[in-house]
This record gives C-alpha cells, sequence and structure tokens, in this order.
C-alpha cells in the first residue's frame, strides 16, 4: 500500500473551496459503472466537501442520500448548509450540482469517531454474523473480468474484489438463485478509512446478477452509517435483499475489517437492473 495522500482515491475525492458554501470537484472517469458514476465513490465526493466544511468534525456517522439523476465524469459543485455545528455532532446537508443540473442531495451528521468510542466507555453488542469466505488464494479476482466487462465498468480497475469462485459474474458464473454477493475488497495503493468506506458501501455488483437480472441498477437512495474507523488489510463486504417488489429492490450492505469489526452499514433503494 502506498501513500494515502498520493492515492489514486484521495486524487479523485479531491475538492477545491469556492466560497464559503460551495466546493468544486473533478468527477473522475474511472468510477463509472453502466449509465453513470458510481453512487458510493460520489458520496465520497461529498463527504470529502463536508470533511473539509466541519474541520471540527472530521468524520462521517450518517451520510443519506438521493440520487436525483446519473452523474458523468466532468467538473462538478457540492453545495454545503450548515444545520449545526456544536457539541459532539455536526449536522449539514449538501447537493451535488453538474452546471443546472441537481445530481445527488444529501443530509449528514459528523462527528469524531475516536471521541465517540472513548465517550461509550467500550461497550458493544453486536449480534450481525462476520461473513465466512475462502480463502483469498482460492477466490477470484475482479482484476481478471474481461476487457469487454471493464468497458462497461471502468471502475473495476480501481480496486482489487476477490470472491467465491460460483460468484465470479464477470467470467460467466451461473446465478446462484439467491440475492447475496460476497467478497473481499482493497483499494490498490491505500488502506480502508471513513471516507473510503462509503465507496466500499456500494461497490460490489447488484445482488440481481443472482437472480438472473444482471446489468446497472441505478440507486434511488443510499443510506450509510460509519461505525468505527478500519484497520489496516481487506475488507470483508457482504451484500443482500430480502424485498423485490414493484421494479426496485433493497439492498443491504455489511463491511468487515481484517479485525473482525463490523466498521460500516448500508441499505440503498435501487431498481431492477436495465440492459
Amino acid at each position: 500500500m502506498g501513500n494515502s495522500e498520493q492515492a489514486e482515491f484521495d486524487r479523485d475525492i479531491a475538492v477545491r473551496r469556492i466560497d464559503e458554501k460551495t466546493y468544486a470537484a473533478d468527477l473522475a472517469p474511472g468510477w463509472v459503472v453502466g449509465g453513470g458514476v458510481n453512487g458510493g465513490y460520489l458520496l465520497a465526493v461529498i463527504a470529502n466537501a463536508l470533511r473539509a466544511h466541519l474541520p471540527n468534525h472530521p468524520d462521517p456517522i450518517v451520510l443519506s442520500a438521493f440520487y436525483a439523476g446519473a452523474s458523468t465524469p466532468g467538473p462538478a459543485e457540492v453545495r454545503i448548509e450548515t444545520k449545526r455545528d456544536k457539541g459532539s455532532l455536526a449536522i449539514a446537508t449538501a447537493e451535488l450540482w453538474q452546471g443546472e443540473e441537481l445530481r445527488i442531495t444529501t443530509t449528514a451528521t459528523y462527528a469524531d469517531l475516536d471521541g465517540l468510542h472513548a465517550k461509550s466507555s467500550g461497550f458493544e453488542r453486536v449480534t450481525a454474523t462476520e461473513p465466512e469466505l475462502p480463502p483469498l488464494d482460492e477466490c477470484l479476482s475482479s482484476t481478471t473480468a474481461p476487457e469487454e466487462m471493464k468497458k462497461f465498468v471502468p471502475m473495476l480497475d480501481r480496486y482489487e474484489l476477490c470472491v467465491p469462485k460460483e460468484q465470479f459474474v464477470w467470467g460467466g458464473a451461473a446465478p446462484t438463485g439467491e440475492a447475496v454477493f460476497t467478497g473481499w475488497f482493497r483499494h490498490h495503493d491505500r488502506e480502508p478509512d471513513p471516507l473510503s468506506l462509503l465507496q466500499v458501501l456500494d461497490a460490489l455488483p447488484p445482488v440481481t446478477f443472482g437472480l438472473e437480472l444482471p446489468g446497472w441498477a441505478p440507486t434511488l437512495e443510499l443510506t450509510c452509517h460509519i461505525r468505527h474507523k478500519p484497520a489496516p488489510g481487506w475488507l470483508k463486504v457482504t451484500h443482500f435483499s430480502r424485498n423485490l417488489s414493484g421494479g426496485m429492490f433493497e439492498e443491504d450492505c455489511e463491511v468487515w475489517d481484517s479485525e473482525g469489526k463490523l466498521v460500516a452499514q448500508a441499505r440503498q433503494l435501487a431498481r431492477l437492473p436495465r440492459a
């Protein structure tokens, strides 16, 4: 892993302050999937602007985003309104615009994760179960996906996702019949942190692949909870759905770090995949 300050992900989520409420960004073409830029990457761009805007509260705790339209690579603006910035929490709204088009509207809560855990006296109760995965050397890497697949999903080259052989959808694995997707994950040149977890929460292929419904599934709403700062190393990521109806499906995500701690959770509502 390289210096995080020079990592591709950090360059791609960089923002520049324009005025007291506005930040400029350049959405990188490498994060395109299907018909638009990946929603988790976009949320990380917004979160980076919020971090710059709320220096006393450095860590995203909750972000809830509504996607008004597909974003495209190129210039964008993040426009922020602070609702609260005192005590242990800050709350703000942030909108991502491209020209005259609203792409995303977001409400966020920020804090200091270390401070929150210090005040909790270490009390935790977690009944969620860490996913069981084959060893890394028995899984297949997304880096080996066919070139025609990478043209449709360029962001496959931005990280490494290693999945059980039966879930290697990029190589034609047969649908499992279950709305579940699980794998090992890491960015190529940086260790995970709260900002990168926002992208991880939306990185895996839609669980609808397992139901013989492949393709781009546009996100309508995505809510992310960052629970801990992750330890260095590979992450375990699992997505699952329990309700597909009305042309939409919900997708829950959990991210576990290399020390077996549940560090992030998300739920999104998405449309069924488009061909």
